[in-house]
């Protein structure tokens, strides 16, 4: 019998390993719309084929001694469950698909960490963020789109901008001090994420422009909070926003895993009230292209140095668990995952055509509480906003919606 190849965790993958909750899984949920139904038997033939095209996706975690110093993970040569599966159709079915895909995460115990639910015409995909991601999985779902379809889903080519020269991170006053908390709500009693998903159209932004649309929707986002939390009587302080940068090929070769870094946005309070929005738009800019280009490791230098094997895990996540609560007051105000112009048809095929709507949504764990995620098809914008129920409840999502689409229409001004 061959003896499965193990993989050690990468830093992002254990560092969420030590810090899991039962009350707020860590799942990325995947929403794609299609105009017609799938045939069960032909999408779980394809899915699965798809699974064996991209074979970093089965795995599971393989177990060990209380002492080991590392998690590994066992990659397997083929899933240890059925992945897809079809929930009946009825009044609430997409509603009660969102819900299972926050708060039941696929276990890491089995092969491969994900689940594919499909509901009438809508795919659910609820990934374990501590094994993958969400642009990684749509790779996945792409390759099965195009088995399924036998049409090409190869990606666009992205859209091409002039080289920008290095620079160095503007600085700000809000890089040194505890940032801005989200003001809390209405919190509702069950544990666990909230989320509201919705549409809306894409933001215009005049030719030449030297921002582009993902620091639209970061000012948009700076906005819409420190408004909120004026509302809720809360101290203007600083607002950082991690932002996810994921340089990775979206063709076949795609590195299947957690492939994303984080660098975080600051603003200080001054720039949210009255802004000049052009020029808060073009300093916005000058940020986001500058961490762009820093190198840095995916979670910080301080993450790489917990993760290194100078103990067993046991006493390194009990360490990484008490510097995150330690820490809390430095977490970043919010999390903008801004995926971008979908870069795959999704099409799969005569009968069940190319997706409309794709909608992703990232964790909400206190002490952020809050994330919005955003990603465009079909000349539309799906903003997914997810929230932590300790923090915001359903009528808190509903109004923080309107004032992000409230102050994404005003980032359309020009000078």
């Amino acid at each position: 019998m061959t003896t499965p190849v193990r993989v050690p965790f990468p830093v992002v993958d254990e560092v969420s390993r030590h810090c899991l909750q039962q009350e707020e899984p860590e799942t990325v949920h995947i929403e794609v719309h299609l105009p017609g139904p799938l045939d069960p038997t032909r999408l779980r033939k394809a899915f699965t084929e798809a699974l064996y095209r991209h074979p970093r996706i089965l795995m599971r975690e393989a177990r060990g001694p209380w002492y080991r110093r590392r998690y590994e993970w066992e990659l397997t040569a083929e899933p240890d469950v059925e992945v897809v599966t079809f929930a009946p159709s009825g009044p609430r079915a997409l509603e009660d698909a969102r819900t299972r895909a926050l708060a039941q995460a696929p276990p890491l115990s089995l092969s491969p960490p994900i689940r594919l639910e499909v509901v009438d015409s809508v795919l659910f995909l609820t990934i374990n963020h501590t094994a993958l991601d969400g642009p990684a999985c749509l790779r996945v779902l792409a390759t099965a789109a195009e088995l399924y379809g036998g049409r090409d889903n190869a990606p666009a080519a992205p859209p091409v901008r002039p080289a920008e020269p290095r620079r160095e991170t503007p600085a700000s006053a809000a890089t040194w001090s505890p940032p801005a908390r989200v003001a809390r709500g209405t919190p509702d009693p069950s544990p666990g994420n909230g989320m509201l998903v919705t549409e809306l159209a894409l933001p215009h932004r005049p030719k030449g422009s030297p921002y582009t649309v993902n620091d639209q929707l970061m000012v948009a986002t700076a906005l819409t909070i420190a408004h909120w939390n004026r509302e809720h009587g809360a101290r203007p302080r600083p607002l950082r926003i991690t932002m996810p940068v994921d340089d990775r090929p979206r063709d076949t070769s795609m590195p299947i895993g957690n492939g994303t870094r984080l660098v975080e946005v600051p603003f200080a309070p001054g720039e949210l009230t009255d802004p000049d929005l052009p020029g808060l738009l073009r300093r916005t800019a000058e940020r986001t292209r500058a961490l762009k280009a820093l190198p840095r490791p995916q979670l910080g230098h301080g993450a790489t140095l917990l993760t290194a094997p100078w103990a067993p895990v046991a006493a390194r996540a009990a360490l990484t668990r008490a510097l995150r609560r330690a820490a809390a007051p430095w977490t970043s105000t919010t999390l903008l995952s801004n995926i971008g112009r979908i870069p795959y048809p999704l099409d799969f095929g005569e009968e069940a055509g190319r997706a409309h709507a794709v909608w992703f949504s990232a964790p909400a764990r206190m002490p952020r509480g809050l994330t919005v995620t955003t990603a465009s098809t079909a000349g539309r914008l799906h903003l997914a906003l997810r929230w932590s129920r300790a923090l915001l409840g359903d009528g808190d999502g509903a109004h923080l919606r309107d004032l992000f689409e409230h102050h994404l229409h005003t980032t359309e001004a020009t000078p």
